[in-house]
């Protein structure tokens, strides 16, 4: 006999242990199963940041000289493998028209519209679980080596101040230097993004709600889904454990979803884009923030391991080898802006993929036509950031709730 549940989650990384727990705050008995133990995919490595200012996803750039850089495929932001560019052009097409920049803003409304929500979903749930001290407040640094593209990031963050209510603080040298006095002179100047957390464990921190969803009676699995079937009563998923059975059921997979939505005749066109981190010792003189080159695209993040240092995105085959040129390029970079920065700390350097969507916004809500069946994937960047939002969204949803905001934008349909 099949074990009964109100819920299946599957995924078990941030947004899926996020979803699970909102949804047995609510009452509904849920199980969690995943292949490996809780945040140990993607959701393991990232620069740990809740990102309150991240209101507008990152475009594809549409500037001739950016976009001849990237072809070039020597940036240390970018680094693609030639053999999905064919794979990868309809997709890109797609990105690139939705970065226009009135379909752009129309999308940062969206987003924000959830982006809004991610400190305080963050805190309730951090404060249930008792781990508000993996939070460090004081925000980020974004610097500039180029007065260039410092004048254009200030533009956005007005931007964002004036229709988001983003807060930030515009840096001259001096001023970066006297908050980062070990990152090399003569920068153009920075942004301090004031509102966002920084998560000094991201691990700990999904493994944190994961204990706490089990302390409220929640089950967590480790197993691979090998089938799903719909049943008359629901849905069943036969796992190494043997069938499970629920009412409902949420796909949470993150680049792993669309292996199980394509076999219930949902293809989404999800593109990946995998990310390489490695930990570093701490300098004699500590980096205190987090710190984004933002004409590099990587970011020194200070942890409780040491500074985590992410690589900028590698476009390949979502399980293809690991290759050594994203952090190779990222930590040429990184030691010229921190010249201090100690030695490696990991023995080789973490790898993980994030699902992308061409629109930039995640999928969130009911499967088209599939009765009890729900996804919430697609967050590229922001799961981490997204994972408690998305799942107090989807929860309310499924619990016939109104939801805190229009969850249209979010909707499969829009890819079927």
């Amino acid at each position: 006999m099949a074990n009964q549940h109100a819920v299946i989650v599957l995924g078990a990384g941030i947004v899926g242990v996020s979803i699970a727990l909102q949804l047995q705050l609510r009452g509904r008995q849920t199980l969690l199963l995943d292949r490996q133990g809780p945040g140990e995919g993607t959701s393991f490595g990232n620069a740990g940041l809740i990102q309150r200012e991240a209101v507008m996803p990152h475009p594809f750039p549409r500037a001739l000289a950016q976009m001849v850089s990237y072809a070039r495929n020597r940036s240390t932001e970018a680094y693609y493998r030639g053999t999905m560019l064919p794979r990868l052009a309809i997709p890109f097409m797609q990105y690139w028209y939705n970065s226009q920049e009135e379909r752009h803003r129309v999308i940062a409304r969206h987003y924000a519209a959830l982006i809004a929500h991610c400190l305080d979903d963050h805190l309730a749930l951090a404060g249930l679980a008792g781990v508000t001290n993996l939070f460090r407040a004081g925000g980020w640094l974004q610097v500039h080596t180029h007065a260039e593209s410092l004048d254009h990031a200030l533009q956005e963050a007005a931007y964002k101040s004036e229709h988001f209510g983003v807060t930030y603080d515009a840096l001259d040298t001096a001023q970066v230097a006297q908050m980062e006095a070990t990152l090399r002179p003569g920068l153009a100047g920075g942004i301090h993004w004031t509102q966002p957390l920084a998560v000094t464990d991201p691990h700990a921190l999904t493994r944190a709600y994961l204990n706490y969803f089990t302390q409220l009676g929640g089950e967590f699995r480790t197993g691979n889904a090998e089938k799903v079937q719909k049943e008359q009563a629901g849905w069943r998923v036969q796992s190494a454990h043997g069938p499970i059975e629920a009412a409902e059921l949420v796909i949470a997979l993150g680049a792993w979803s669309p292996d199980i939505t394509r076999a219930l005749g949902f293809h989404p066109p999800l593109f990946v884009k995998r990310g390489y981190h490695m930990h570093y010792r701490q300098p004699a003189t500590p980096l205190c923030h987090p710190v984004l080159d933002a004409d590099q695209g990587y970011v020194l993040a200070p942890m409780q391991r040491g500074i985590r240092l992410t690589t900028g995105a590698e476009f390949a085959d979502r399980d293809a080898p690991r290759s050594a040129i994203p952090l190779t390029r990222a930590e040429a970079q990184a030691r010229r802006l921190l010249p201090s920065l100690g030695e490696r700390l990991d023995p080789e350097a973490w790898l993980g993929s994030r699902p992308c969507t061409p629109d930039m916004l995640p999928i969130i809500g009911p499967a088209p036509g599939q009765k009890g069946l729900w996804y919430a994937f697609g967050h590229c960047h922001q799961g981490l950031t997204l994972g408690p939002t998305t799942g107090r969204l989807l929860a309310e949803m499924m619990g016939g709730e109104t939801p805190f905001t229009d969850p249209e934008p979010y909707r499969a349909e829009r890819f079927v």
